[in-house]
């Protein structure tokens, strides 16, 4: 596969996932008569979007990182020990710049 190609497949999805999570993470109106019970259900989902958000976010930074690496020698290299680390695993884990054995 293309590395290229699968970071900018993986870039538009994720983006598409932070403005889906977004339209999903607006306020819960203190005066919206949903009920107590339904209010704190809204504010426990809302927390769990909230969360999914932010791990998106952190997706999407780690492929950009990776594009911008792509091409130069550091691309794709574990910043511990140096070995290469599959695009699987780059794409998996984008927030890592370590392999499955430095990351333990």
């Amino acid at each position: 596969m293309d590395p290229r190609k699968a970071l900018e497949e993986g870039i538009a999805k994720t983006t598409r996932k932070i403005e889906r999570y977004e339209s999903l993470a607006g306020p819960i109106a203190p005066d919206n008569a949903i009920g107590r019970v339904s209010r704190m259900d809204a504010i426990n989902n809302k927390s769990v979007v909230d969360a999914a958000l932010r791990k998106a976010k952190e997706r999407l930074a780690g492929l950009k990182r990776h594009l911008d690496l792509l091409g130069r020698p550091e691309f794709g290299r574990c910043s511990k020990c140096k070995k290469e680390i599959p695009l699987e695993r780059i794409l998996l884990a984008p927030a890592s710049s370590f392999c499955v054995t430095c990351a333990r």
